[in-house]
């Protein structure tokens, strides 16, 4: 019961990814995109300012950072950071400041998560331990226990390092991409409508062009972190795994080897169908 608990409440704390792309991503670029023709088209006596529907636009990521902050009751460092990019977005657009500022203001905010998670080695609480090493991906205790058995954990400290460069490396491609998409997208005045389009159209290619190379990279930095910890500690990628994902996996075996008897009765049943048949004839 305590176990199930457990796992129980470590899912309800987990990020929905649908639900955050639908409302930073797709909710928005429909509305910088179609909003002001629908509104042209039906309600003609609207005015509805390009401003306004820039705001509009930038309310739903808003609601979801509020929303989420409140069903999971945390908001970590990097969700700030991309709030506050929602925020000067707005600030942009309504005070209309030169369109280039957005290609700055997208490009800081990954600089930003990037430097501060190589500062943070500086510090008693590395941000790789939030972001690869912890308690939702990996057994850490277990880790932890093997490595302090193993009189090993200088040398692991040396992969968390290396794991953290790898990992500040995602956020530095993820700068370059942000910068070089803004440059050759956005072009027309802040505040204006051609301003909101080109605004939709780059939050349409963030996802595809920036947050996927960005992924491989960090999925490649925590790869080579397990790899290497598999190589100290000898657990396997099972063993090794938080006992939440392990208890999905086994529970996935499990349905999968139901499974199995099932589709062996069927072949055997189809084989004696047929038998009887022949035998027929």
């Amino acid at each position: 019961m305590n176990k199930d608990n457990s796992a129980s409440e470590v899912q309800e704390k987990k990020e929905n990814p649908i639900l955050s792309i639908i409302f930073n991503i797709v909710i928005p670029v429909l509305i910088l995109n179609k909003l002001s023709k629908i509104v042209a088209n039906h309600f003609p006596d609207v005015n509805l300012s390009p401003v306004s529907i820039l705001l509009i636009a930038l309310a739903f990521p808003t609601i979801y950072f509020i929303y989420d902050y409140i069903t999971r009751h945390k908001a970590n460092f990097i969700s700030i950071i991309g709030f506050v990019s929602i925020l000067l977005t707005g600030v942009i657009g309504v005070f209309e400041f030169p369109s280039e500022w957005i290609a700055y203001k997208e490009a800081s905010v990954p600089f930003i998560i990037g430097l501060a998670i190589l500062i943070s080695l500086k510090t008693p609480y590395p941000l790789v331990r939030k972001l690869l090493y912890n308690k939702e991906l990996i057994d850490v205790d277990k880790v932890d226990a093997i490595l302090e058995e193993k009189n090993s954990k200088v040398q692991f400290d040396k992969i968390l390092v290396n794991s953290t460069y790898m990992l500040a490396g995602s956020f530095l491609v993820s700068t370059i991409l942000n910068f070089t998409l803004a440059k050759l997208l956005i072009h027309s005045p802040s505040g204006t409508e051609a301003f909101n389009q080109e605004l939709a159209k780059m939050t349409a290619l963030s996802y595809p062009v920036i947050a996927l190379p960005s992924t491989l990279v960090m999925a490649l930095a925590l790869w080579y972190l397990i790899h290497q910890a598999k190589k100290i500690t000898g657990l396997t990628m099972e063993e090794m795994l938080a006992p939440q994902l392990r208890e999905k996996m086994e529970e996935k075996g499990a349905l999968d080897a139901t499974k199995e008897p099932e589709v062996k009765e069927n072949n055997q049943d189809t084989k004696v169908d047929s038998n009887e048949e022949s035998t027929k004839e």
